[in-house]
C-alpha cells in the first residue's frame, strides 16, 4: 500500500445511548480522507449526531483540513472581538480560560464572560445567519476536574412534544442576538457593539437536510419570537429548553486529553459544565457552514 493514499473505509461506531451519539474509530483522521471516508462519517453523523474520536491528538493545521471536507469554514465572530490574539487562522475558536501569556483569564473579564456563556444551553452560531453545520472540538489542556461538555438530541425531543406545543411552535420564528446570553450573565455592551452584531432569524421548527428529520430548535440566543411578546416568548423557549435537555435526551463528554468531538449543530444543543477557573482549560473548535 502507497503511503501517501487516502484514508479509506474502515470505521467503527459504538453508539453512546440509543440512537444519539457514538463512539468513532479506525481511520486516522490527520490523514487525507478519502470522499468514502468522509461520505461514511456524514453518514455517522446524519444518524448519531455526535460523533467522540479517542486520542486524536489532531494538530491545528490537520483539523483545518479535516473540517474542510466537511463544508466551508466559518470565520469566528470571537475573531473580529479579539483582534490579533488567539490562533492565526480566524476560523480556529480558542474555548480557553488562557491568556496567550499562559495565565488564566482575569475574572472580571469580557472573554472569561463569553466562556462562561457556554455553560448555557446553546448551538453554535445561531446568531450568524448562515447556518452552522458540524463542529469540530479539540482537547488540548483540560482541568483536574469538572468542564465536560453535556449534549441534547433535538431530533427526539421534537417527536415528545405534546401535540398542542408542536402545532403551536409551527411556522413561529426566533431572533437570536449573540449578546443576549452574555447580557444575561451581567456583561455591558454599548448600543453601539450591538448594533454592530445585526440578528438571525430561525424557526422554532427545523427539516434537517439529509435526514427530513424535524427537531425544535430553542438555544439560549433566541431574544424573542415574531408574533409573540417578550414575557410569552421567553415562557415559551423555557418550556421547550426545559423538554429538550431532560435527562432521556441527553449525555454527557468526559474529556481526555486528545480527544476530538464533532457534532451537528442542526439537531443539537450542548453546553460545556462547571470547571475551576484557576486551572486551565484548553480545545480549539471548528465550524463549518451547511451550504
Amino acid at each position: 500500500m502507497r503511503r501517501d493514499r487516502d484514508v479509506t473505509m474502515g470505521i467503527k461506531f459504538k453508539p453512546i445511548t440509543n440512537g444519539f451519539g457514538a463512539y468513532a474509530s479506525g481511520i486516522n483522521l490527520s490523514g487525507k480522507l478519502s470522499k468514502m471516508a468522509t461520505e461514511e462519517i456524514e453518514a455517522g453523523m446524519d444518524r448519531y449526531a455526535v460523533l467522540v474520536w479517542r486520542e486524536c491528538a489532531i494538530s491545528d493545521d490537520a483539523l483545518v483540513k479535516l473540517s474542510k471536507r466537511f463544508g466551508n469554514l466559518e470565520i469566528s465572530f470571537l475573531s473580529k472581538v479579539r483582534g490579533k490574539s488567539g490562533p492565526a487562522n480566524k476560523s480556529l475558536v480558542p474555548i480557553s480560560n488562557v491568556e496567550d501569556n499562559g495565565q488564566t483569564l482575569k475574572r472580571d473579564g469580557r472573554r472569561l464572560g463569553s466562556q462562561i456563556a457556554n455553560q448555557f444551553w446553546h448551538s453554535d452560531s445561531s446568531f450568524m445567519r448562515s447556518v452552522a453545520k458540524y463542529s469540530f472540538l479539540s482537547a488540548r489542556r483540560l482541568p483536574k476536574e469538572g468542564g465536560d461538555t453535556e449534549f441534547a438530541d433535538l431530533r427526539a425531543a421534537y417527536e415528545t412534544l405534546p401535540n398542542d406545543l408542536k402545532i403551536l411552535i409551527e411556522g413561529l420564528v426566533a431572533e437570536h442576538h449573540v449578546f443576549h446570553s452574555r447580557m444575561a450573565l451581567g456583561l455591558i455592551y454599548t448600543p453601539e457593539e450591538i448594533a454592530a452584531s445585526p440578528p438571525a432569524y430561525w424557526p422554532l421548527v427545523r427539516i434537517h437536510p439529509s435526514t427530513k428529520r424535524k427537531v425544535v430548535f430553542p438555544p439560549v440566543h433566541i431574544r424573542s419570537i415574531n408574533g409573540m411578546s417578550d414575557p410569552e416568548a421567553r415562557l415559551l423557549v423555557t418550556e421547550l429548553l426545559e423538554h429538550s435537555t431532560q435527562k432521556c435526551f441527553c449525555f454527557t463528554h468526559k474529556w481526555e486529553k486528545g480527544d476530538l468531538v464533532i457534532w451537528d449543530n442542526r439537531v443539537t444543543l450542548h453546553r460545556g459544565k462547571r470547571y475551576n477557573l484557576n486551572e486551565p482549560r484548553i480545545l480549539r473548535r471548528i465550524t463549518t457552514m451547511q451550504p
